[in-house]
């Protein structure tokens, strides 16, 4: 088993360098910059009817589609970052969730732009500036509740492991964050396909988070393999139930989706705040 968390590693480690390094991350945000810019230029174009037919049906009319386009790509690249997450902990993996949750809010606020006419304007379109209000509201509220809840997450998942035992959690998580990956991977591929061939796409974040659900539970068993204890349980489990509402503030109607959000947002926020008081200092 060992060679097993050996391969893992030499695999895991040099990817997650590569994607954290700075020159990385800068190349990234020059083409998120190059991207929308083009996406606004070629929206122009269609819109002044420039572009051949066949090409300019394929394009949105409404420059409002870049920033869309924008935030969605800010999402994929978040989410990478999750993924590499996964192995610290459970606590931090889960509130990368919820900072892409706030994004996604945001996200949503700004969709609701291509609702409104150019120039902008909002008559005949209240419900639109609610559901733009509601969002965004909520994703300062998720973003506010995570500052709390960063400054009291501890690293207790793993203090009480001896080198050996830490060594193989950590590679046993590494394990799930690549196969997660290659599912990632694997989805925006087929969705790659789908838009390529005129098919309709699927909402690549609401299957994503779907798949998460199965991912922390598998995280909550492999934890259980190191922790056994009910408190340690008992605290990832409900983790993966905040995991769960996220999944469902994703699918819910207008509104409720914040409300959701933001309860599960406020239940990590207690799961962790119960913790630290009671039973961060005794053992798991």
């Amino acid at each position: 088993m060992n060679k097993i968390f050996d391969f893992t590693t030499r695999i895991f480690d040099p990817l997650h360098f590569f994607w954290e390094r700075d020159a990385s991350q800068r190349v990234v945000a020059g083409m998120l910059v190059l991207i929308f810019l083009l996406s606004l230029g070629l929206i122009e174009l269609n819109r002044q009817g420039v572009l051949h037919a066949s090409f300019a049906a394929s394009l949105p009319l409404t420059h409002y589609m870049a920033i869309n386009l924008a935030f969605t790509l800010v999402l994929i690249l978040e989410v990478v970052s999750l993924i590499f997450t996964l192995p610290c902990s459970i606590s931090r993996a889960l509130g990368k969730q919820f900072e892409i949750l706030a994004l996604i809010f945001l996200r949503s606020s700004f969709k609701e732009l291509t609702l409104l006419p150019e120039p902008i304007s909002i008559d005949g379109h209240i419900d639109v500036v609610w559901r733009i209000l509601a969002d965004g509201g909520g994703a300062i509220i998720i973003f506010a509740l995570l500052g709390f809840y960063a400054g009291m997450l501890r690293k207790s998942e793993e203090k009480h492991m001896s080198g050996g035992a830490l060594y193989s959690f950590v590679a046993s998580k590494k394990m799930v964050a690549l196969l997660m990956l290659a599912i990632f991977c694997g989805m925006g591929a087929y969705n790659g396909i789908l838009l390529i061939s005129g098919r309709k796409i699927f909402d690549f974040f609401h299957h994503f988070y779907t798949v998460l659900i199965f991912c922390d539970v598998l995280l909550v068993l492999i934890s259980q393999c190191f922790q056994p204890g009910f408190r340690a349980v008992f605290r990832n489990s409900g983790y993966a139930l905040a995991t769960l509402l996220i999944r469902l503030a994703l699918t819910a109607p207008p509104f409720l989706n914040v409300l959701i959000g933001v309860v599960s947002a406020v239940l990590a926020l207690l799961l962790t705040l119960v913790y630290d008081k009671f039973y961060a200092s005794t053992r798991l």
